[in-house]
């Protein structure tokens, strides 16, 4: 592998290609149901005297915020992926974007939790035909959008390896992506909760059915906003030594002529399934050469940049 090779794999991981531009479609149709849903539950609310419905009207405001920044993470990543000012590109705009929407689902299932206690406290008449109506009208939506978001992630970012070290599965990590799937999930799943403690409330009378489930509802969704904050997270701050990848580099330097030794090491994901790789070797082979390193790593298609020091020490025991 030469540099110019090195600089072609480089551009290739870092094309704004079909998988980014269904993904940015899709969030963008997926906030335009949404608003418009949000509009419709916030009017039948008002309409119908329903604190039920208004309250889950502007409980979608949020995820309509969430869903917006994630399309907004999809084109300022197209913007300026010419950006030379990006050393490494612009993929880690939509991961930011990714862990802004779970702080959103954090507040969510705060405000979730505030609202299910007020009403133990103080329960509240509930128009339980119409908010049934309207939340299955929602549920109905939010599983359109799941629909689109899902599509949208079979054709995301993938980087195949016929080596069969593929560590980018279709769709799996498109943290953006997964980010504004994840909020109209848990939307879909206020729904189903809703329908389930309205429908107890209107055959047997069980008010407190309704604040039940909103706080079984917001335990879910801090824990799906846990998780992603916690994939986010660990992209933003570089946390991939443990990374099955690191290992694999390992494995081929110490295939490398015996005297050769790894004194420094450090991984970084750079695009979804794509790694830039830093490290340091201490040799006693005269012959060894950056070049070489790096067609033995190639095996390694994930490894899109890779810098090679090498120090020579002819005074160390073999």
């Amino acid at each position: 592998m030469n540099a110019e090779h090195d600089l072609s794999r480089w551009e290739q991981s870092h094309d704004f290609g079909a998988g980014n531009a269904r993904a940015e479609a899709g969030t963008r149709w997926v906030l335009w149901i949404t608003l418009a849903m949000m509009v419709v539950e916030i009017a039948a609310g008002w309409w119908f005297n329903s604190m039920a419905l208004l309250a889950d009207g502007w409980h979608m405001s949020s995820h309509a915020l969430a869903i917006g920044l994630a399309s907004f993470a999809y084109a300022a990543a197209r913007k300026y992926a010419g950006d030379p000012g990006f050393t490494f590109g612009t993929w880690k705009i939509e991961v930011l974007a990714g862990y802004t929407s779970a702080l959103f689902l954090l507040v969510v299932a705060g405000l979730m939790v505030f609202g299910a206690v007020e009403r133990l406290i103080e329960p509240a008449p509930i128009h339980y035909l119409e908010a049934m109506l309207v939340a299955a009208i929602g549920l109905a939506v939010n599983l359109g959008c799941a629909a689109i978001l899902h599509r949208a992630g079979d054709h995301g970012h993938s980087h195949g390896h016929g080596h069969g070290h593929d560590h980018a599965p279709h769709g799996h990590h498109d943290l953006n992506l997964k980010a504004a799937y994840i909020h109209v999930i848990t939307d879909a799943l206020t729904s189903v909760l809703a329908i389930a403690a309205l429908a107890g409330g209107w055959l047997w009378g069980w008010d407190w059915l309704d604040p039940v489930c909103a706080l079984v509802g917001a335990g879910l969704v801090a824990l799906w906003a846990k998780n992603l904050l916690r994939d986010t997270g660990r992209v933003l701050l570089d946390r991939e030594m443990d990374h099955p990848v690191v290992e694999e580099v390992r494995e081929v330097i110490a295939s490398l002529p015996a005297g050769t030794h790894l004194t420094d090491l450090h991984v970084w994901r750079v695009s979804n399934g794509a790694y830039a790789c830093a490290l340091s070797l201490l040799t006693h082979d005269p012959a060894l050469t950056p070049l070489a390193v790096r067609q033995a790593l190639a095996i390694h298609e994930e490894l899109v940049h890779v810098t090679v020091e090498i120090h020579r020490c002819d005074e160390c025991p073999d």
